[in-house]
């Protein structure tokens, strides 16, 4: 995730990554019109199926 653009005096990259993944999620909630499946939530957040244990 490219975050080339955000002021430089902001340094927890940590943080903005979590902000990214959980923006991820909400978008894939606002486009759904039911609940997610465990598999959907995977998807948005980019995990593939072998990295789901």
């Amino acid at each position: 995730m490219g975050h080339d653009d955000l002021d430089s005096r902001v340094h927890d990259r940590v943080a903005l990554d979590e902000i990214a993944l959980y923006a991820e999620v909400l978008s894939a909630v606002a486009t759904s019109e039911r609940p997610l499946t465990l598999a959907e939530l995977d998807n948005a957040l980019g995990l593939s199926a072998s990295a789901v244990c």
